[in-house]
């Protein structure tokens, strides 16, 4: 290996780790970067205007942020996107969830909306970083709602930080509610920050059973960001087949796949 690919290589180590920091944190500067790489301030500055340039990241005074609004969606417009699936796939979750059972609950519109189904639940414990779902829940008096302290992100109204992480793997659910930016063609869970696919790894492996929650529009869509597969999870609820595209997919995960809309009716 010449000193050309050595150093190459570890441009690139470099830059993947600042990424990595903005999205666990949201934004970070110059003087933190400097510090926590280890590098000089000439060199980080470098390597924000390469990735400044490719849009991974975004100027901002001092430093960089996310460039999220490139990424997903705004919250609402996903809210609003086919609610009559989502409302099926949150009855669907709500016809397992008994009364006083311990519940996991991630971010995202389609948790949100299986929170809202849970409302005709009660003596739920309900761990989450979803504003919304805690907000919903807690108008039932006999719910416990424990929600992480952190920066709450808006407009979607979840809690982000580095306490996050930590939050979920101090507890145990008896059921994980999550859902995903998407799923790749062999069977990964894709998100758009590393952050949140740590968060949701945390969600499925502290919980006895573990519930997947997307409709099926999210087979055909990408985000940056991989971890956990479709084949760890014990429950995954869909409104319609995933096609055959996908067919493989869901003859390898047999009966754990239920459809409550489209091709399900």
């Amino acid at each position: 290996m010449t000193v050309a690919t050595k150093l190459k290589s570890k441009t690139e180590i470099r830059r993947e780790k600042i990424i990595e920091l903005t999205q666990a944190r949201g934004n970070v500067s110059v003087e933190l970067l400097t510090e926590m790489l280890g590098v000089s301030s000439q060199t980080v500055r470098r390597d924000l205007n390469q990735l400044c340039s490719e849009n991974l990241l975004r100027r901002r005074h001092g430093g960089v942020e996310c460039f999220e609004q490139q990424l997903n969606a705004p919250y609402d417009l996903r809210a609003a996107t086919n609610p009559t699936e989502k409302r099926a796939i949150a009855k669907a979750v709500a016809d397992v969830i008994p009364d006083g059972a311990t519940v996991f609950i991630s971010i995202g519109s389609t948790p949100a909306i299986v929170a809202e189904a849970l409302t005709a639940k009660s003596g739920l414990t309900v761990m989450t970083n979803n504003l919304n779902a805690a907000m919903v829940l807690s108008n039932e008096p006999s719910n416990r709602i424990i929600i992480p302290g952190g920066e709450v992100r808006m407009p979607d109204r979840d809690v982000l930080g580095e306490g996050v992480l930590e939050f979920f793997n101090s507890y145990r659910a008896e059921y994980g509610i999550f859902g995903v930016a998407g799923v790749s063609e062999d069977g990964g869970m894709l998100d758009f920050h590393a952050s949140e696919v740590r968060v949701r790894e945390a969600i499925r492996t502290h919980c006895k059973t573990s519930i997947l929650v997307m409709d099926s529009t999210k087979l055909t869509r990408t985000a940056p960001a991989i971890g956990g597969s479709i084949f760890d999870v014990d429950l995954i609820i869909m409104d319609q087949h995933p096609g055959d595209d996908f067919s493989a997919l869901s003859d390898r995960v047999g009966d754990r796949l239920k459809l409550v809309g489209g091709d399900a009716s």
